[in-house]
């Protein structure tokens, strides 16, 4: 087979593939990911559930692919936010309310996609630690932007995303979120602020606190 022979056929694979994680993903909101099958999937697409094995070995590679589609959404906004114009804070602000909006909206409002999400964390998906590990990237960029630019005390700005993270976890993970609907405070918007006043005062005993707490 030729380059361009090749070249084709790769792109047509990709279509084909991006085409039954969009049709997984519709029905997963239809009808849940437990109850959608191979076969289901293959009749919408007109095709036959070998064809669709073609390209996925199992039901499972699906469910990874269409949560692996989701949360790429999210990462890829948090990098634009993490890399784009205005101040340090703001960025930060903007990242994290942004990664609450779209995570309530992908997997609180729709109960479905939430299930498929509960099952990702019950089951320990390895997408699950890629994503936060993507998360936990964006926020150490902007976090190190703002220590370079002088509105963040030095520091380290790994461990700092990371507490970032952590501190603000009820407002991005999905399973908190629904947990924690009934507790309207702190606001995320506060717990932001609380974030970033910590970030200009900088930490710079944190590892000697932690060592005399042992």
């Amino acid at each position: 087979m030729s380059v361009m022979g090749a070249s084709a056929q790769n792109a047509r694979e990709t279509e084909q593939r991006a085409r039954i994680i969009a049709t997984a993903e519709r029905l997963f909101r239809e009808i849940g990911f437990q109850k959608t099958t191979v076969a289901d999937i293959a009749r919408e697409l007109r095709m036959s559930p070998a064809n669709v094995y073609r390209f996925f070995s199992a039901k499972s590679e699906i469910n990874a692919a269409v949560a692996r589609h989701l949360m790429n959404e999210v990462e890829q906004s948090a990098q634009s936010i993490a890399h784009g114009p205005g101040s340090a804070e703001q960025r930060l602000r903007t990242l994290i309310l942004s990664n609450e909006a779209m995570n309530a909206e992908r997997y609180v409002a729709d109960r479905k996609l939430h299930d498929m999400v509960e099952a990702a964390l019950a089951e320990n998906w390895p997408i699950i630690l890629d994503h936060i590990n993507r998360i936990d990237a964006a926020l150490e960029d902007v976090i190190r932007s703002g220590m370079e630019s002088g509105e963040f005390a030095d520091g380290d700005a790994q461990l700092a995303a990371r507490l970032v993270h952590a501190a603000c976890i009820r407002y991005c993970h999905p399973r908190l979120m629904v947990e924690c609907a009934d507790r309207p405070t702190p606001t995320s918007a506060q717990m932001v602020e609380f974030c970033i006043a910590a970030l200009r005062a900088g930490f710079r005993d944190l590892n000697r606190s932690a060592t005399l707490s042992r």
